[in-house]
């Protein structure tokens, strides 16, 4: 009576389902096993602590394809490190252009700061805009110097240059 109480307590267990798991235990061991001496010395250290395939496969995939917000990120970082003025873009859809990229980069969590902005802006304006930059290097200091302000003085100076542009050719007629 003793075996009975055995099969009510822990159910019963059909001997083919213990042998499918531990065939399917002895499979995840061998997958295991080829992952592990499929990667480099340093890669095995990151997937030692993985017990089956499915951990080592996610910590290889997060390592190296990264998760989808990593991802975005490095997509965004590789956006505002190729970031440059187009030849007759105007400041104004420039600098639309670089917020847009800075405001993604900050929503996925990417720090970066007023001054990282301001000196990649002026390595990407056009040669056009050299005596500006110059101007702006001596008279402030860059490292307080916020994005905001960068803005303001290249729209007010593109400003300045098109009503000197309309009145020139208001002369020439």
């Amino acid at each position: 009576m003793g075996s009975n109480n055995n099969a009510i307590e822990q159910g019963y267990v059909d001997p083919n389902d213990e042998c499918k798991l531990r065939e399917k235990r002895k499979k995840d061991s061998k997958a295991l096993v080829i992952i592990q001496q499929a990667v480099h010395d340093n890669v095995f250290l990151r997937i030692d602590v993985a017990t089956i395939s499915k951990q080592a496969w996610l910590i290889l995939q997060k390592a190296f394809q990264g998760d989808s917000r990593v991802l975005v990120v490095k997509l965004q970082s590789r956006d505002f490190e190729t970031l440059m003025m187009k030849n007759g873009e105007s400041i104004a859809d420039f600098l639309s252009r670089a917020t847009t990229i800075i405001s993604q980069m900050r929503t996925y969590g990417k720090t970066i700061t007023d001054q990282t902005i301001v000196e990649k802006v002026f390595r990407s304006l056009t040669p056009k805009f050299d005596h500006v930059v110059a101007a702006i290097e001596e008279s402030k200091d860059l490292s307080t110097f916020t994005f905001i302000e960068l803005m303001g003085s290249h729209q007010a100076h593109e400003s300045r240059i098109n009503r000197s542009m309309e009145r020139n050719k208001e002369k020439a007629f």
